[in-house]
């Protein structure tokens, strides 16, 4: 069960009203990246865990997360909270109120009309949340390499909001969700390589013959040689007859049909065959002329 208490996780100070910085904030309210999409995926990655240490871990940084969440909403109550007021008295002139909830070129007057100011499910760009947003598969060894990558997604956003903010009591209070990423991080980390193996993910090897080969692909200036595709590390293979047909085939896709089916084909082929020797007039021709 869950209880909620009244205080914050993190005691929050916004010094004036900005409802376009209200809205930037949304990104990690109802965003990709943001603390809901965060929470429901540890949250149902717990309810499916087998081992009790990492269950307890995951529904610990769930619920923490949902914490963030309610950090974030209030930041975006706040910082809308004058607009709110204004947009629900109409004490400016229409022009004037229109212009002071758009703010410096943003959408934050959608948010304002359509949620009166408070926190909405959407990112910035007025984007639903989704549950597309929780990429779990049900591997603890992908989904914790998954959790890992999360945060620090989320990390970079929590940089970007601080770097468009000059409000003392924002930055603050942004500085301390972003450096709780970096703490989940490192828990999902050492969770991570408590499991021996880790990797690869999933219980087959896959083929050893091609497990520590690296194909050059991309040819020309710019190719570099570094620990991700070095000798010590792979086969390193660039001839084009090396890297085609790596199963010692001929390189072609083929199935067996059976009798039927294989005139079933050749009578769909025959009746949509082209013919190359043609030069119809197109539409395009004769609209050119």
């Amino acid at each position: 069960m869950f209880s909620h208490n009244k205080r914050l996780q993190y005691s929050v100070h916004v010094s004036e009203s900005n409802p376009g910085l209200a809205n930037l904030m949304l990104e990690q309210f109802g965003g990709p990246q943001g603390e809901l999409a965060a929470a429901m995926r540890y949250f149902t990655q717990a309810l499916a865990e087998e081992d009790p240490g990492r269950k307890d871990m995951l529904m610990d940084i769930a619920t923490e997360e949902l914490s963030h969440l309610e950090v974030i909403g209030s930041i975006v109550a706040m910082l809308n909270r004058g607009a709110k007021g204004e947009l629900a008295e109409a004490v400016a002139e229409t022009g004037e109120l229109y212009r002071s909830l758009q703010g410096a070129g943003n959408d934050s007057h959608v948010t304002q009309i359509l949620y009166g100011g408070g926190p909405a499910l959407t990112n910035s760009g007025g984007i639903p949340w989704t549950a597309a947003y929780v990429d779990s598969i049900g591997d603890p060894t992908c989904d914790l390499r998954s959790n890992i990558a999360a945060e620090a997604r989320a990390k970079i956003i929590y940089e970007r909001l601080i770097n468009v903010t000059d409000d003392p009591g924002v930055k603050d209070a942004l500085g301390f969700l972003m450096t709780r990423e970096i703490a989940h991080q490192l828990s999902f980390e050492k969770a991570l390589y408590a499991i021996e193996p880790n990797f690869p993910p999933g219980k087959l090897p896959g083929k050893q013959e091609f497990a520590h080969v690296y194909v050059n692909t991309s040819q020309g200036e710019g190719d570099t040689r570094g620990p991700w595709n070095s000798d010590e590390n792979f086969t390193f293979i660039s001839d084009i007859d090396d890297f085609v047909a790596m199963d010692g085939g001929d390189g072609q896709a083929k199935v067996k049909l059976d009798s039927e089916d294989q005139a079933c084909v050749k009578a769909f082929a025959r009746r949509t065959a082209s013919n190359a020797k043609s030069n119809p007039t197109t539409g395009a021709e004769l609209g050119g002329r």
